[in-house]
Order: structure tokens, then C-alpha cells, then sequence
């Protein structure tokens, strides 16, 4: 089933000039921050989605994720239709990576996060402005959730809690725009090259940490390579603003090395975090002192083409930016769904790869000196589809109850939703029962023989 899906929405890319045999680096679509896996519903209460198929009613609260490397997050959904997937890993992300991006109230969404729970946990005073009688954790989780939904899905959807639909209501009329949240960390730009005795860079370090690690890998000391910064300094931490440099000595063989930079600090509320493995797009409510961390990589050559290429997903444009550069002395050339792209010397572009919502892609772009860089995800740009019984089945969740010809679903919003591949995974296991059934027919007929 996992090969089918990926196979149908797959994305291939090659070279056309000087492919190198080295292995594929898989390389992130983000430019750093949190990483972390979700571990489900922690915080919530009831909400009744109202649809043309009838009413459905579903669980509306804070997730809670745990930070690798250490700390814990709390976030709400903005992609109601979409299911979770247990234990997903998730990336911090910029808007512009998921249906934030094209959304236009997403500015409202950031601001109901800003003026209620967890961020606002005096509950007596959010029960005083939103003009209820009081409101316990489990409601003021619900009724923020039912607020975002509205903003980020479009969703006509209220919350049981009497309560929690008032503070739902005054959320929603009081929000107002507020910008996206500065990341908490990253590297600009996420690759760099040039050649031997030259400095490469500069790599400017944005964050909101007081200070951050700064972490050549072993390559790069074996080769030599020392990260400075402008005055020739060699550095070990940084702060928000620092101009990083890899400085390549003389002679040096052609090669490739990272700088990893790791800082703890408080996500800021608002920041996206999106998951390849397309479970729910998830926003950033509340954060401990998490990890966050970015990567730089350098490439290097005394001659020929020397590319440095990263990758960004652009929702407003449906796809993915390919961006390379090249500071050798000879055009990189290479081939990108089924065109081909040539970058001068000392010329960057960015290619846009044209995508299907739900699209998974693979594509590698290889090139001179061994260079090798392999990007992979899944598109997940829009807010859509229906909530269905099916999906809380095909999780191995509690059935769905039925109340007055209308499916309730009393299971978690893991189960709530369903998605592009739904179908296929339904047609999928119902294939996998006919042969399954098939085959035991055929032992069973070996077992006892002809004529018994």
C-alpha cells in the first residue's frame, strides 16, 4: 500500500551532465527549528462539525508533541479534514509551507492563540471577556480549537460545551491579523559552495535563542575546514544576526561538509509544524524550553560546475522552489520533471516543481565532484474533503456510534477526517482480504487431499 501511494504521486529528477556516484543526501524542505512527534489529544472537549452529509461530532483540543532532543509543545489543528497518524514526526514549518500560506486569516488564527489557552491561562478572566459563567481547562481547549477551525477550514462547527462555544464566538469576533512568528531558528541560505582557499558563505544564523552551538561534522574537520566569522575568528556559538563562513583551505580536495547549529528556547506561538508523513498540519499554542536545530551543507571544488541546492515547498504556488546556485567556472546542467535546466557560473535560479495537492514526490539532482542531494515529502497545501466513519476503522479505533441517522465519532481527532488516499487504502485491504481468503482455500484443498 505504501509503495502504490508513493509510486502514483512520484517525482523523479536526474542530470544531464557530469552525475556523480555518490549517495544520495536526503535533504529537509525546511530551513531548521523544532522537530518533534506527536503523541495525540491531551486537552479537550466535544464540537459538532455540521456538514451537508449531517451533523458529526468529534473530539477539539490541544495536542501535545514531544521536542527531539528534549522540551514538549502544544498545538492546535488547522486541517480539520486531515487525520493524525499516530507517533508522526513533524517539522517546524514556515506558512508559506502549508495551507497557512495561502489562507488569508491566518493572522486571525495567530492572534486567537495569543489572547486565549494555554497562552492565556488565567480562566477566570478569559471566562469574564468571552461572557461565560466559568470555563475549565477541557473548555477552553475546545472552545480555541472550534475558534481556529473556523478560521482555517471554513468550517461551520460548534462546541458542545455551552461554555466553550461562547468563548468559541468571542474569539472569533474579536481576532484580528497578526503577523507570522519570527522561526526559532535557521540558516540563510541552507547551502552554500565555491572553491578551495575561498571563503564560503556568509551564512546568516535567525533565531530567537540568546546564543546557539555552532557543530562543523567530521568532515569538515578532516578536511581542514574551519567556520569563522568575519574578522577570520573561529567560532563555536553564535547569536541572532551572525555571519557565518566556511573557510576552504588551499589545495583542499573536492569535498563536502555540514554545520549543524542547536540553541534551546521557546518556540514561538503561532510557528506551523507540518509532517511528510501527511498527518494533520498542526499550530503552535504553547512551548517548554525546547531543542531546535538547523543545517548548513558546503560543497567545494578547484574546477567545473560547483552547485549548492535546497528546497522549499511554496503552497501559494502549488509545488516545490528548487533553488540552485553555481560558483564554478562551468554551467550546471540538469534535468527536472522531464526538462532541462542549466545554471552559468556564478548564476543562481529557482525552479518551480508544479505538484497535485496530496502528491508524494522523490526526486534526486546529482552532479559533478560527487555532489548528490535527494528531496522527498508529500505536497499538503490545502484544507479539504469530508469526515468519514471509514477512516476511524481502517485505524483500528473504536467504531463510530450512530445518533439520529448522524455519525458521532467519540474516538479522538486522530480519527476525525479523511483523506485523498482514503479510497485506495479501503480498495487496498479489501484486495488484501480476497486474496488472503483465496490462499486458504488452496492449503486447505492441499491439507486433505483429492476426493476428501
Amino acid at each position: 500500500m505504501a509503495a502504490a501511494t508513493t509510486v502514483t504521486g512520484l517525482v523523479a529528477a536526474g542530470v544531464l551532465s557530469g552525475a556523480g556516484t555518490a549517495v544520495a543526501d536526503e535533504t529537509s524542505q525546511t530551513q531548521g527549528g523544532a522537530t518533534a512527534t506527536i503523541n495525540g489529544l491531551k486537552t479537550y472537549g466535544d464540537a459538532v462539525i455540521h456538514e451537508d452529509g449531517g451533523d458529526q461530532r468529534v473530539s477539539a483540543g490541544l495536542f501535545e508533541m514531544s521536542v527531539d532532543g528534549g522540551g514538549t509543545l502544544q498545538t492546535y489543528s488547522v486541517d480539520l479534514h486531515n487525520p493524525t497518524q499516530r507517533d508522526a514526526g513533524y517539522q517546524e514549518t514556515p506558512w508559506s509551507g502549508t495551507s497557512l500560506g495561502t489562507n488569508k486569516d491566518a493572522g486571525r488564527i495567530h492572534w486567537i492563540l495569543q489572547h486565549s489557552y494555554p497562552q492565556f491561562n488565567d480562566l477566570v478572566a478569559l471566562a469574564r471577556q468571552a461572557g461565560t459563567s466559568g470555563l475549565t481547562e477541557q473548555a477552553a481547549a475546545a472552545g480555541t480549537q472550534v475558534a481556529v477551525w473556523r478560521y482555517s477550514d471554513g468550517a461551520e462547527v460548534d462546541a458542545v460545551d455551552p461554555q466553550a462555544e461562547k468563548l468559541a464566538d468571542y474569539l472569533e469576533k474579536s481576532a484580528r491579523s497578526v503577523a507570522e512568528p519570527q522561526a526559532s531558528l535557521t540558516l540563510d541560505p541552507p547551502a552554500v559552495s565555491g572553491r578551495p582557499g575561498d571563503l564560503l558563505g556568509p551564512v546568516t544564523v535567525h533565531t530567537n535563542a540568546s546564543a546557539v552551538t555552532v557543530s562543523p561534522s567530521a568532515d569538515a574537520a578532516t578536511s581542514g575546514v574551519r567556520i569563522i566569522d568575519k574578522t577570520g575568528k573561529v567560532i563555536t556559538s553564535a547569536k541572532d544576526g551572525s555571519r557565518l563562513f566556511f573557510d576552504i583551505p588551499e589545495g583542499a580536495a573536492d569535498g563536502t561538509a555540514q554545520l549543524t547549529v542547536q540553541a534551546s528556547t521557546t518556540v514561538p506561538v503561532g510557528r506551523a509544524f507540518a509532517s511528510d508523513s501527511r498527518s494533520q498540519t498542526q499550530i503552535l499554542a504553547g512551548s517548554s524550553e525546547s531543542t531546535v536545530s538547523a543545517t548548513v551543507t558546503a560543497g567545494w571544488a578547484a574546477e567545473g560546475a560547483i552547485p549548492a541546492v535546497s528546497a522549499r515547498k511554496d503552497c501559494a504556488k502549488s509545488g516545490v522552489d528548487i533553488t540552485a546556485a553555481n560558483k564554478g567556472d562551468e554551467p550546471f546542467a540538469f534535468r527536472l520533471m522531464g526538462a532541462e535546466h542549466t545554471i552559468p557560473a556564478g548564476a543562481s535560479r529557482t525552479v518551480a516543481v508544479p505538484l497535485q495537492e496530496d502528491q508524494a514526490y522523490d526526486f534526486t539532482i546529482t552532479g559533478p565532484h560527487g555532489f548528490s542531494h535527494r528531496f522527498t515529502g508529500v505536497l499538503d497545501c490545502k484544507t479539504q474533503g469530508a469526515i468519514t466513519a471509514q477512516t476511524a476503522q481502517l485505524r483500528n479505533e473504536p467504531s463510530p456510534a450512530t445518533v439520529g441517522g448522524a455519525t458521532v465519532d467519540t474516538t479522538d481527532l486522530a480519527a476525525t477526517g479523511g483523506s485523498a488516499i482514503t479510497p485506495m487504502i479501503a480498495g487496498v485491504a479489501i484486495g488484501l482480504v480476497v486474496i488472503g481468503g483465496a490462499v486458504l482455500v488452496v492449503l486447505r484443498r492441499k491439507e486433505t487431499g483429492p476426493g476428501e
